[in-house]
Formats: C-alpha cells, structure tokens, sequence
C-alpha cells in the first residue's frame, strides 16, 4: 500500500490518469477549483467525506480508496475478505449459482488479476491439453490462454483473440495503474505472435463486425464463442469490487450441440 505519498499526489495522479483537468474534477465534484487546488498542493487537508467524494468522481478501486484515505490521515473504511468468508457466503452462493447455471456452456471468476477464483466442469473440459505447470494454482487465465504451451495452438483465431485480450489488458492497465497488471501485459506482448491471418472461419465467425469471437479447436472440431462480464454492483467489499464473471455463449447451433455432447460423455 502507497502511503508514503500525500493525499495531495495521489489525487493529482489519479485526475491526471481520468485525463481530467482541476476544473474538471471541481465540476464534477461541486467544488470549487480553488478548494481542490489547495488540497492537491498540500495547502488544505480535506475531510475524510471529500476523500470519498472525490475518489467517487474519480471512479477509484475501492483498494486504492483506503490508500487515499490512509494518506490523509483516515483508517480504512473497506475491508477485503476471503470469497469463502461467511460474511460473503450468499456472494459466493451467487457466483456458483450462475458458473453452474451456465451449464453446458463454459463460465469461469477471476479476480483483478486473472487469477481463476472458479470455474464450471464446461470450461474444466475445455482447458486439456495445456502444460501441467500453466494449470498450478493460482491459473492465470490470459497467460493460460495465450502461452505457446497453454490454450494458444488451438485457437483458430489467434491473432484476433490476441489483439483483443491485449488491448482488454492495456486498458485496464491504463485505468488501474496495477503494477502486476502491468508486468504481466509485458510478460504477454512477449510470447510468439501470430501471423495476421488466422485459420479459415466460417461466414459468420466475425458476427459482422460486431463482437470479437474466440474459436477454439476441440476434438478436430472449431468452436465459436463469445462473451460477457458480469460484476457485483455497488460491492461495499474490495473482494467482491475485484471480482468479475465471464461467461461463453455458443456463435452457432454446431458449437451449442458439441459443447452438449460433450456434457452428456463427461
């Protein structure tokens, strides 16, 4: 935890991260510019409501929340249990309720740093075959994914999967400022790259532009996927704020009838 700075710098670091100006913020925030000068400079100390109001409008991590609050001199307000605490049992039932509900379709939690928090017996089926040291806990799933010893080979559309799970990354980089996010971005911007042209998908593989699929190769035959990220809404608890559920959907009726079949053989 970055203590050492002044409630001053690292409010300054995060307008600046927001590309916002000082009037921009003091809008936002119903401030006067002048108010916010001073607290950036050292000249003011604010309250421990303004922290939050500005790390509000900020739309800071609730982590790095309690980092602002323990620069200015506030304890932290929020804390950060194990998904198995009891206080988190009916988040925790959640989560499983809809990996499971998903069912014969791949689902997975991860945490802020794609580490895999769960996952559902369909995307367990799906990851055979990747070296036994990408699969010692804690998995990362984006090195899982696009390690040449992982998911990589048998991803007919590489390049496009690639691109898309780097910029997914630089973006939340970009936003978080997360130091390990960081180093593993790097970390993954060094393993071979593809060539631009993936293997042959079907007519509908792009959805016209629309979505980015993921076309994994199983059992001689392609898979189409796509996705969506779901996330616990106004999460008081830095677990549940750094948790997100993707799950994949079938593109087409073939991938839908082999992912059933393959629930049916487990």
């Amino acid at each position: 935890m970055d203590t050492a700075r002044s409630i001053g710098d690292h409010l300054r670091a995060w307008r600046q991260r927001r590309r916002m100006s000082q009037l921009d913020l003091a809008s936002e925030a119903d401030i006067s510019t002048r108010h916010l000068s001073f607290v950036e400079s050292g000249r003011s100390q604010p309250s421990r409501d303004m922290v939050l109001h500005l790390a509000e409008r900020l739309d800071i991590p609730l982590r790095d929340r309690n980092v602002l609050l323990v620069s200015a001199g506030f304890a932290p307000i929020f804390p950060e249990r194990q998904l198995q605490d009891p206080q988190l049992r009916s988040a925790r039932r959640a989560v499983d309720l809809v990996l499971t509900g998903h069912e014969p379709f791949p689902a997975l939690a991860v945490d802020r740093h794609w580490h895999l928090v769960a996952a559902n017996a369909a995307l367990e089926r799906l990851m055979g075959g990747a070296a036994p040291s990408l699969l010692v806990a804690p998995i990362n799933v984006l090195r899982l994914s696009l390690h040449p010893d992982g998911l990589a080979p048998r991803i007919a559309n590489l390049a496009q999967w690639r691109q898309h799970l780097l910029e997914r990354l630089r973006r939340q980089v970009e936003l978080s400022a997360d130091a390990v996010l960081a180093d593993l971005l790097d970390e993954l911007r060094k393993y071979p790259a593809p060539a631009s042209s993936d293997r042959a998908s079907d007519g509908n593989g792009d959805f016209g532009g629309v979505v980015i699929p993921l076309r994994l190769v199983s059992e001689g035959a392609i898979l189409s996927f796509f996705s969506t990220t779901t996330v616990f809404g106004t999460p008081l608890d830095i677990t549940l704020s750094e948790l997100a559920l993707e799950a994949f959907f079938p593109a087409d009726p073939t991938t839908a009838e082999s992912l059933s079949r393959l629930a049916r053989t487990a």
